[in-house]
């Protein structure tokens, strides 16, 4: 691959933290399955041997997997603690009030990272894409199929 068209992915310290742990425990994942080929070796029967080949596409999977991880890994870099926070950018959090009172927390970051239920929104989903550039008491407007969904942004950590 070009090195001049690597994109470069920026990732939150626990997206980081999450991502060493799933190659890990796709490494285990991979040497279990390696130890498991060699007692499959030394059978003989149509079905051990049907139980190997399922074993080698298992294998094969999870390698594949481990060597996408291993990329972001390699181009992840933690985002920048010292930002701008006077405007809403890359890996913001932010304090939002719903038309209810509600307060809800978010930090911004790239999809590969986002999870709604952890409080993690992508910048390019509809709220995030609207979030970006705003300020402290700004309203926050986006659609959601027919309807506007509306909040006041409180603050940027």
């Amino acid at each position: 691959m070009n090195t001049t068209s690597t994109k470069r992915i920026l990732l939150s310290k626990k997206g980081m933290k999450e991502l060493k742990k799933t190659i890990a425990s796709l490494e285990h994942e991979k040497n279990d399955i390696i130890l498991n080929l060699h007692e499959l070796d030394k059978t003989s029967t149509h079905d051990e041997r049907l139980a190997r080949v399922e074993k080698l596409a298992q294998l094969e999977m999870i390698e594949s997997e481990l060597q996408d991880k291993h990329y972001t890994l390699t181009h992840a870099r933690l985002l920048p603690s010292k930002r701008e926070r006077l405007k809403v950018a890359l890996g913001s959090v932010v304090d939002l009030i719903d038309t209810n009172g509600r307060l809800v927390r978010y930090t911004l970051v790239d999809s590969l990272e986002a999870n709604p239920s952890d409080g993690r929104i992508s910048i390019l989903s509809p709220l995030g894409k609207n979030l970006i550039g705003k300020t402290a008491h700004d309203i926050i407007e986006w659609s959601a199929g027919l309807r506007t969904n509306q909040m006041r942004l409180i603050q940027i950590r």
